[in-house]
């Protein structure tokens, strides 16, 4: 699962890399080749730290997401459709933590902070492409709540496998779109006095900020077009939860209420985060876009991905149940193995 998510990676950038568009737009800013991305923060003393911590972040993170991907497509009680947008919520968290992380270690302890001007591009249009597909995924995984909570009895006919293949599917197909849309307004100016990008990563807002061109369109098309994602998808959510803790509270036991009510309240925490962040940084025009945000950047980059398998699966009966039996046939394969040798 490893291989097939890092060929994945290396395909799609190596794709974008040598793409019309990107030489296009490299062909547009003449005088800039790269560019400098100064990091969380600036002070090297405290670097070798940070890399210690964002490294156990990003082995936690990559652990988390491909086991939930090798439990749900190797264990065959997790065949619903509520596992199966589970492991394509876990495959974008780890695409979408492994567009970042990686130049933000090696950035933590090598002095070359650069990153060509086709690499930012790549980085952009992949890191946009993730957090679109993730919105819309957690807005059909709440879709999916309401109808398993709401309508048990008619759960499998409202969700069958076509069904959820298309809204999977659509989900991709509005991530591709959207990135383009955003990629194309962060790099449609020029880039003619700066190249130093006072972010960890190559985010819109900080690229808008160093164009030498007049970016007022560009971020209007930008803001609406986030309005237009963040309030479609953060609505489907809540009104699907509204729904859902509604039919909580008409349940008769006080145990399935309680357990029902306190794993709705761990995804709304999730998912309430990830938007507060994400409106938070978006939603502001760029020349208000300044260290502070880097700090939320870090909730919506690196710390949802890291919290969405251990919240969607730790108070989750049957995820646990298929994780024992699996560690089981792992140790006893060890220990036959072991006994043969």
């Amino acid at each position: 699962m490893r291989t097939t998510l890092r060929t994945f990676s290396q395909e799609s950038m190596r794709d974008l890399i040598y793409s019309p568009v990107t030489h296009k737009l490299l062909e547009s800013n003449h005088t800039v080749t790269k560019f400098v991305l100064l990091g969380l923060v600036e002070s090297p003393e405290v670097q070798p730290l940070l890399f210690g911590v964002f490294l156990l972040i990003y082995v936690l993170t990559l652990l988390g997401n491909v086991g939930m991907m090798t439990l749900v497509r190797t264990d065959p009680r997790l065949q619903t459709p509520m596992y199966f947008f589970l492991h394509h919520l876990a495959f974008a968290d780890a695409c979408y933590s492994t567009v970042i992380m990686p130049n933000m270690l090696v950035s933590f302890i090598s002095r070359n902070k650069d990153i060509s001007f086709p690499g930012c591009v790549a980085q952009l249009y992949s890191f946009v492409f993730f957090g679109i597909v993730e919105c819309y995924l957690l807005a059909v995984m709440a879709y999916d709540r309401y109808a398993a909570v709401c309508s048990p009895l008619r759960y499998m006919v409202i969700l069958p496998k076509t069904v959820c293949v298309w809204l999977v599917s659509t989900c991709y197909l509005l991530g591709f779109v959207y990135a383009g849309i955003y990629t194309g307004c962060a790099f449609g100016g020029s880039f003619c006095s700066s190249n130093i990008i006072n972010h960890f990563f190559c985010d819109i807002g900080p690229l808008l900020k160093l164009s030498c061109s007049d970016s007022f369109l560009r971020e209007k098309v930008i803001f609406a077009f986030v309005s237009l994602n963040g309030v479609s998808t953060s609505g489907i959510i809540f009104i699907s939860y509204l729904y859902v803790l509604s039919a909580i509270l008409r349940m008769r036991s006080v145990q399935s209420r309680s357990k029902a009510f306190n794993t709705c309240v761990s995804h709304l925490m999730v998912v309430s985060l990830f938007y507060g962040t994400g409106f938070f940084m978006y939603l502001q025009p760029s020349t208000n876009h300044n260290g502070p945000d880097k700090v939320a950047a870090v909730f919506y980059t690196l710390v949802t991905p890291l919290l969405n398998p251990f919240i969607y699966s730790l108070r989750n009966r049957e995820v646990k149940e298929a994780f024992m039996k699996h560690m089981k046939r792992c140790l006893s394969s060890s220990l036959n193995q072991g006994g043969r040798v």
